[in-house]
């Protein structure tokens, strides 16, 4: 077996894998740290999947105050008086304003570093490596039709259903509709030993179809992930949100043309999403919508500087071929994984 890269304790793939297994404890037991009562308000606006419904996170995701006050403040106040005032948009501005307060530092890194759900599809999909299940790969066909799921799963979900329930056109169940059937919902409840929320819904024909919509993805996440590489990401109304945004962060991956892109395609082999336009492209138009700075092209990418992680001007990471030359050792881009050394061994080990 060949060794790990000799590049130095921490690659930026084990550094985000760090980062994860972190985010992943404090955004699903953090309030085993600082109390259920103090979690509840530490964010409601965390541009990542982090469950309410989970009784000992560290943050809510933005997803549910939005429902909440598409549903509450601007539906039943519209039924209410009969008209929309600007008053009705506040509450709605503030959430956003906190949202972008979180997501200016980071940008999408929210998706590849923080997202519990995201980590718990890698490590089903590691996972699936080591059993030795066939890999699936998308097409970019099948990318690009993809790719429109998530602005529909946002309006009709997240904007457009809450809006109708508070309006008092479709039933109250319908308020919170994404996190009705929201895969992380059962993720994160699970993780802490509470399966209520998997627990069959009796309270009427719409919570029981709900319920068993929201089993039967869950299901399809969990084996969809040992073969595909991060199957709901694809479709998730959150990475929508953030895609709304991703120009207004600093964080970003930039690619500079070079004569051999086009060529070898390891970029897109590398990344999660499976993004062709890293393959093709070269500027803002690499990185598509789906792109959850995750850093795996620039890891992956076997020429010097071409594919670069950057906060505003200042250089956080870039692609050299010795760098590559020593993570393909210990990991194919699809992510078949070798014998990984953490510490590089010495000379004299046997």
């Amino acid at each position: 077996m060949a060794d790990a890269p000799r590049t130095g304790i921490f690659t930026l793939g084990r550094l985000r894998l760090g980062v994860q297994l972190v985010m992943l404890f404090v955004t699903v037991w953090g309030s085993a740290l600082v109390g259920h009562y103090a979690a509840e308000k530490i964010s409601s606006s965390l541009p990542a999947l982090s469950c309410a419904y989970d009784q000992a996170d560290g943050a809510y995701c933005v997803l549910i105050p939005l429902q909440h006050q598409m549903h509450h403040r601007v539906g039943e106040l519209i039924q209410q008086t009969g008209q929309f005032a600007l008053t009705m948009l506040l509450p709605l501005a503030f959430t956003l304003l906190a949202f972008y307060v979180f997501y200016f530092f980071l940008g999408k890194a929210f998706c590849g570093w923080v997202c519990p759900l995201g980590t718990v599809q890698e490590r089903l999909h590691r996972l699936g490596r080591l059993l030795r299940r066939p890999f699936r790969h998308l097409s970019e066909d099948a990318v690009r039709r993809l790719r429109p799921l998530k602005w529909v799963l946002l309006l009709a979900l997240v904007l457009g259903l809450p809006l109708a329930a508070g309006l008092g056109v479709t039933p109250h169940a319908t308020g919170d509709a994404f996190c009705q059937v929201c895969p992380s919902r059962l993720a994160t409840t699970l993780l802490t030993g509470d399966g209520e929320q998997a627990a069959i819904r009796t309270g009427g024909v719409l919570d029981f179809a709900l319920g068993a919509l929201a089993n039967t993805l869950f299901g399809f996440v969990v084996i969809a992930s040992l073969s595909a590489r991060q199957p709901f990401c694809r479709i998730c109304p959150l990475l929508a949100v953030n895609a709304a945004f991703q120009r207004l962060s600093p964080m970003r991956l930039v690619k500079r043309p070079h004569d051999k892109c086009g060529k070898c395609g390891i970029c897109t082999k590398a990344c999660p999403m499976d993004i062709p336009e890293i393959w093709h492209e070269s500027g803002p138009k690499a990185f598509s919508e789906d792109c959850t700075l995750c850093g795996r092209c620039a890891e992956y990418c076997p020429d010097d500087g071409v594919i670069q992680l950057k906060f505003g001007p200042v250089r956080l990471f870039g692609s050299s071929r010795p760098y590559y030359k020593a993570r393909v050792k210990a990991e194919s881009p699809q992510g078949e994984t070798r014998t990984v050394r953490w510490f590089p061994r010495k000379d004299n080990d046997a």
